[in-house]
């Protein structure tokens, strides 16, 4: 789709393709005044900013529309609507050993129920060790540290959505 092709799209389904790039409401609400975009690095500025201006309430929103690393079932099951790309970020799961999967699974639950959201992570680029190793060295901060780096986690997350949606 071209930056002119989203401009255009009446509302119903401009917020549902920004949905698919975050899954805050809020954040898709905050978004309809920047439309028409002029251009895409505007548009990918004016995301960031509206996303570090919601509340935690909607980050928490937003988290719960990601699959957990590692998850090939949720993936296909509940996430239908960005599967293609989660799963390319998530590409590097697929040829993970099944000791470093199994670890992911159980890093992931410890995470969930210290934190009470799932382990978020720009997984693009990253192989199952290191984004193992993310989830490992992030479970000892506070709930405070934690659901900022997630934030920011998510935020690179719906910048490189936002790229894939124009391309």
């Amino acid at each position: 789709m071209t930056l002119h092709e989203l401009n255009i799209l009446p509302k119903d389904q401009l917020k549902a393709e920004l949905f698919k790039c975050c899954g805050s409401t809020n954040w898709v609400e905050k978004m309809l005044p920047f439309f028409p975009a002029d251009d895409m690095v505007e548009l990918i500025n004016d995301a960031e900013e509206q996303w570090y201006e919601c509340s935690e309430a909607d980050w928490l929103e937003a988290f719960t529309h990601h699959p957990k690393i590692g998850d090939v079932e949720s993936l296909k099951k509940k996430f239908a609507a960005t599967a293609q790309w989660a799963s390319g970020e998530q590409g590097a799961v697929a040829e993970a050993p099944q000791q470093v999967l199994e670890a992911l699974s159980k890093g992931n639950n410890d995470y969930e129920q210290k934190f009470g959201f799932i382990f978020i992570v720009c997984a693009t680029g990253k192989s199952a060790a290191e984004m193992l190793a993310l989830l490992e060295a992030r479970l000892p901060n506070n709930r405070e540290e934690e659901i900022r780096i997630a934030m920011d986690e998510q935020n690179k997350i719906t910048q490189l959505r936002l790229q894939k949606l124009l391309s």
